[in-house]
């Protein structure tokens, strides 16, 4: 899986959401809110072709990852989407 593609969203210190590739050394977009922000994160990764999301929550935890636009090599057994 090529990590050069993958994206995540979290938090940032001053309340907005990042959108960030992960290899990045700033933000692609920033977001008032967490759903806007994985929007776009997604419509991204379709774009780039597919790679993995991995989204923070407030506290900076990993609350999820998910496989955008190509089939996942080791689909988890839980159906959290």
């Amino acid at each position: 899986m090529s990590k050069g593609k993958d994206r995540t969203v979290y938090r940032r210190d001053d309340g907005l959401w990042a959108n960030k590739l992960n290899d990045a050394n700033r933000a692609s977009s920033l977001h008032q809110t967490q759903r806007e922000a994985e929007r776009s994160a997604k419509a991204m990764l379709l774009n780039q072709g597919g790679g993995e999301l991995t989204t923070k929550g407030v506290e900076g935890k990993i609350r999820s990852k998910d496989t955008i636009g190509r089939p996942d090599p080791n689909p988890p057994k839980d159906r959290e989407h």
